[in-house]
């Protein structure tokens, strides 16, 4: 056994335990054991226990993407301290007065990859699962035999082994082509998930950081990635990686419309909304010559209070 396998023995178990959990309250839900949907619904399962998992990761990363546009006009100053010097001693000084700054706010641009990075185990485990499963072999954990040679079998839709990829499709043409549509859907999710970030969710000053500019780059590179690593990758992986970006994409929608970077365009906007909804309720926004915002709401007229007939007459008397 080689360190690979040593490494991904603990992350295989834990994927075959909540596989084989989801697919037997599937099956008491009256699907069938060997029906490919309960197995396709399984992985959907993991898919939700592991990115349920990294909410607080994600929590994190918002917060260290804050520190980084916070830091970003220290960064470019920095920048332009060296800017044009090439020699080796002034990029390790700009290396150092860098990272200094980073330590110095508690944060990190790596951080950003960081839930990519912590599911890449999860998408390497549950590839080995498959194989193993595809090839008929038992699993390392709560995946026995019978269920393995179950989940190895499992078809999406009927038509297309689970296992199965375009590369060893076995002249199955309804797996290159779902295979195909998935890598389609893969890329297209990862595009639309990137550019909501870069167009909505940046601030002006962001915009004009290299790091920007290196993110463009990203926004292209990365689902050029996918489209052509895709056709090694099974049925199931390729299923998983898809929800997964699905569950990122909604994930983002609702950070940046609720959350948005102070400054973007999802913040004006959400501004935007709120001001609207105050005026729903009669509330008036007024700007003075500051930029100060004073909220006006809506005057409160009192009810008068009943009066006993004797105290309006002496009331009336004076």
């Amino acid at each position: 056994m080689d360190i690979f396998a040593i490494i991904l023995w603990p992350i295989k178990w834990a994927i075959e335990a909540i596989l084989v959990g989801f697919h037997t309250l599937f099956t008491m839900m009256g699907l069938e054991s060997e029906a490919g949907l309960t197995w396709v619904l399984s992985i959907a399962g993991l898919v939700v226990v592991v990115r349920a998992a990294l909410i607080p990761v994600f929590v994190r990363q918002i917060k260290n993407q804050r520190k980084m546009l916070e830091i970003s006009p220290d960064l470019k100053k920095i920048q332009d301290k060296y800017k044009g010097k090439r020699d080796q001693f002034s990029r390790e000084a700009m290396s150092r007065d860098t990272m200094a700054l980073y330590k110095k706010h508690g944060t990190n641009p790596l951080s950003s990859c960081l839930p990519i990075l912590l599911q890449m185990p999860i998408f390497f485990g549950l590839f080995s699962v498959l194989n193993n499963s595809f090839a008929g072999l038992t699993g390392v954990g709560l995946l026995n035999e019978q269920l393995s040679a179950e989940f190895g079998r499992a078809t999406l839709f009927g038509i297309a082994p689970l296992g199965a990829t375009m590369v060893n499709s076995d002249g199955n043409v309804w797996v290159i082509v779902i295979a195909a549509i998935l890598v389609v859907l893969m890329t297209a999710s990862q595009f639309i998930t990137q550019l909501q970030i870069m167009s909505k969710n940046q601030s002006p000053e962001m915009k004009a950081s290299p790091m920007y500019r290196q993110q463009r780059i990203l926004l292209y590179i990365l689902p050029l990635v996918f489209l052509f690593s895709g056709v090694a990758f099974p049925l199931g992986v390729m299923f998983y990686w898809f929800v997964s970006n699905i569950w990122t994409m909604v994930q983002q929608f609702i950070v940046i419309r609720n959350m948005p970077t102070p400054g973007s365009d999802a913040a004006l906007a959400r501004e935007a909304r709120l001001a609207k909804k105050r005026q729903r309720r009669g509330i008036v926004d007024e700007v003075d010559e500051g930029g100060t915002v004073a909220v006006e709401e809506p005057k409160k007229t009192q009810r008068p209070q009943p009066v006993s007939k004797n105290r309006a007459k002496k009331k009336g008397g004076r």
